[in-house]
């Protein structure tokens, strides 16, 4: 039997982790606008650009892939003039949502992104022992049927996950095409 989830309480949703992948980028400056569609009461709910200097270039990133380098070596190096710019926002992200880790992290963020594969709506998870996640997968699975919802499990029991969402104690990727 699995212990209760402690409340969400603060969720961050991710636009423009990569540059040239706009549909996040699209809802997250709507949300920035007008959040009425994702204001619930007692949530936190903070629509993010991550990557704002490649999304204004509309390229993958600028000087590293943003959704690599959120690992205990990028995220502790020193702040100096040559360090890359996606380290640098890394450690910015981290220090918004997180720290990575943390009990102090956000509680949720979803990292929205676009592919060219033909996958359609896909969540990516990376941890199947998350009863909230695949609570949370069941209840969006459910909602969007009969349309599909394919969930991708990337896990693997020695990888540490350096990407945006692994930020938040519970991380959701999300691809649509």
């Amino acid at each position: 039997m699995s212990s209760p989830c402690a409340p969400v309480r603060r969720v961050g949703i991710f636009g423009g982790t990569h540059g040239n992948e706009l549909s996040g980028v699209l809802l997250v400056r709507h949300w920035q606008q007008d959040g009425a569609e994702i204001r619930r009461p007692g949530v936190e709910v903070k629509p993010f650009l991550t990557n704002p200097r490649a999304v204004e270039r509309c390229t993958r990133y600028i000087d590293c892939d943003l959704n690599r380098v959120f690992d205990p070596e990028s995220l502790g190096r020193p702040v100096v003039e040559d360090i890359p710019y996606e380290v640098r926002r890394a450690q910015e992200i981290n220090h918004i949502f997180g720290p990575k880790g943390s009990d102090d992290a956000y509680d949720l963020i979803f990292d929205l992104h676009n592919t060219t594969s033909n996958m359609g709506g896909t969540i990516i998870l990376e941890n199947s022992r998350d009863d909230f996640t695949i609570q949370m997968v069941h209840y969006i699975k459910n909602a969007l049927a009969p349309e599909p919802c394919p969930v991708l499990l990337i896990e693997h029991p020695s990888l540490k996950y350096a990407t945006t969402r692994s930020v938040a104690k519970h991380p959701v990727g999300k691809y649509q095409i």
